[in-house]
């Protein structure tokens, strides 16, 4: 693996024989790519046993774990929109100051530097490169987060569950029926977004047994509103549209409280994934084999398996879509009556 200490990959045991007062973690950007690291950051934290532990990252991704235990402080990196993000970035690291350990999950150049400007004493950052040789669809990227932790710590930890420390907090208004997720959006591209118009056919189909919550990031509220809209327009009217009204506690908390999901391949899904959500996930461009729900039994995976995929593109490079264009609303209504019986 990648790190600034050359020693890191052959790391004996005795290296951390005493617990280290201070341990610094640079998460993933993504909300999704964070939380499949949580098994990975749970063992390095249980093997460690740190005194406090710093989090630097996105806003997403420090607003996710900055409740877990013995975080003291949290700092979020917006050095990229800086005009001189060399200056941002050392100045960053002088307000984190230094730790004994410091680990990263990115493979940035400036996550190397950002690590070598605290001056901690110890430095390790994940390198995707090292699973190239692999087959694409040999490891789950939780398996790879993990494989670095491993390699850090000298030990060979199995990936556990996903973990986020936040209650299950339903809507007070919405507690008479089980609650059904939707979740049209997808922050990587428009590729991986299914359609509206499915999006409410489905719930529409579910309706009768279920409440419904429209959930959105604030880039995502106009979706929402044309999944309303094709609501009302079926005269289905025990529905709630969360799009842009949620931060990032109050959507976990949302979220863990549903009795069903259904979502594109995101950083929601794996929120429901952690708290084990009945959740029927579509996916077209990206590659579930690595990014779908992690150790969640009630999980089904609604894919055509196009030759043209995964392209792992923002937009469809064919032009057609059709890997989203394929799958009916009927498809995914029968996966979700499967998934809950």
């Amino acid at each position: 693996m990648n790190s600034s200490n050359p020693s890191a990959v052959n790391l004996r045991p005795s290296t951390f024989d005493l617990p280290p007062s201070t341990l610094l973690i640079e998460l993933p950007t993504w909300l999704g790519d964070t939380i499949m690291a949580t098994p990975a950051i749970q063992n390095l934290i249980k093997t460690l046993n740190p005194g406090e532990i710093t989090l630097v990252g996105s806003y997403v991704s420090t607003e996710a774990l900055k409740n877990y235990p013995k975080v003291k402080r949290v700092f979020v990196d917006d050095t990229k929109k800086s005009k001189n993000r060399l200056f941002a970035a050392y100045k960053l690291a002088k307000e984190i100051g230094t730790h004994d350990i410091a680990v990263t999950f990115r493979s940035h150049f400036f996550s190397k530097l950002l690590l070598f400007l605290t001056g901690s004493k110890k430095r390790y950052q994940y390198n995707p490169s090292a699973f190239k040789l692999l087959p694409s669809t040999s490891l789950h990227q939780v398996e790879k987060y993990n494989t670095f932790i491993n390699k850090i710590l000298n030990t060979n930890l199995p990936a556990g569950d996903l973990k986020l420390y936040f209650p299950k907090i339903p809507p007070s208004t919405f507690n008479l029926r089980p609650l059904l997720g939707i979740n049209p959006g997808a922050t990587y591209g428009s590729a991986k977004r299914w359609y509206p118009d499915r999006f409410a056919k489905t719930a529409a189909a579910l309706s009768d047994k279920y409440n419904i919550l429209i959930f959105g990031g604030p880039g995502e509220v106009k979706i929402a509103k044309d999944i309303e809209n094709e609501l009302l327009k079926l005269g289905v009217k025990n529905y709630k549209n969360l799009a842009g009204k949620t931060n990032i506690a109050k959507l976990i908390s949302s979220i863990a409280a549903l009795d069903l999901f259904i979502t594109n391949d995101s950083g929601p899904m794996h929120i429901a994934a952690a708290y084990k959500v009945p959740t029927v996930a579509i996916f077209g461009p990206t590659d579930y084999t690595s990014t779908s729900q992690w150790k969640n039994p009630k999980s089904k995976v609604i894919s055509l398996n196009l030759e043209c995929a995964p392209c792992m593109k923002r937009v469809c490079p064919l032009k057609h879509h059709e890997c989203m264009k394929g799958i009916s609303a009927q498809m995914v209504i029968e996966a979700a009556k499967e998934l809950t019986g």
